[in-house]
């Protein structure tokens, strides 16, 4: 007989954590026990001051990967989940990593894949709904593989005209591309702005002028259509990809 897989967390709890500003986190990967995380300081990056250094733009430009959007969900959670010279221990237990699954199927939780030929070699998932994306865990195989994986990220929340991208804790890798930290009672009036009109989201974010930084727009399309609106600006100017007009929008605004 098969052993009975991990219990899940019904999507509609997970989707109702993200909405209320926190998420799940476990002690190890075979952990069947989860906690739930609001941080006191979060890390988000404003879409319109990510930080394309000139190497990425390059990178970009010269199109050395692949890159698609929920192609590989599954492998690019099992990837995140591996251990890692600095993390022994993953965060990504067994129960979290079907749970988000689940997730996927239902249209919630996406992936950014980078290929080189055949071979996965970095990619984000993370959680989407309204114009929020939160981003769980990104993986890097070759050089600057996670960093091509969230400057497409980026462009293509920009495409779907969504507002809030959190990276939930800081990091050096991070900060280096842009993100900033704010407390987690701002965290809480961006997210719930990003929910609503544009009116309450421009109030939320006025007195520091972050307005136009973390991408004001009214009806958000899916992570997902926004990657598809990139993928057509790359048959519309004759490439294969849209890797330079990434690296070109990305420059400007940095």
């Amino acid at each position: 007989m098969h052993s009975p897989g991990p219990q899940t967390i019904p999507p509609e709890t997970l989707l109702l954590a993200y909405r209320s500003g926190i998420f799940p986190m476990a002690d190890g990967r075979e952990d069947p026990e989860i906690f739930y995380v609001e941080p006191r300081n979060r890390a988000i990056v404003p879409l319109d001051r990510f930080h394309c250094s000139r190497s990425l733009a390059k990178v970009l430009r010269q199109e050395r990967f692949t890159v698609t959007c929920d192609l590989a969900f599954e492998r690019v959670i099992a990837a995140c989940a591996e251990p890692r010279p600095d993390h022994p221990e993953t965060w990504i237990s067994r129960r979290i990593e079907a749970s988000y699954c689940m997730l996927h199927n239902v249209g919630h939780a996406h992936s950014i894949e980078v290929w080189s030929d055949d071979d996965l070699v970095g990619g984000l998932y993370g959680v989407g709904f309204d114009g929020v994306f939160c981003g769980e865990s990104m993986f890097s195989r070759v050089p600057n593989a996670s960093k091509v994986a969230l400057a497409w990220l980026v462009a293509a929340m920009r495409k779907a005209r969504m507002r809030l991208l959190d990276c939930q804790f800081m990091t050096e890798h991070l900060e280096s591309m842009g993100a900033v930290e704010v407390s987690q009672a701002r965290y809480l009036a961006l997210l719930g702005s990003a929910q609503g009109s544009r009116s309450s989201w421009a109030q939320a974010v006025g007195e520091e002028g972050l307005a136009e930084g973390l991408g004001v727009g009214a009806g958000a399309l899916s992570l997902p259509e926004g990657f598809a609106l990139l993928l057509e600006d790359g048959d519309a100017t004759g490439a294969s990809s849209p890797g330079k007009r990434i690296a070109q929008d990305l420059i400007q605004t940095s």
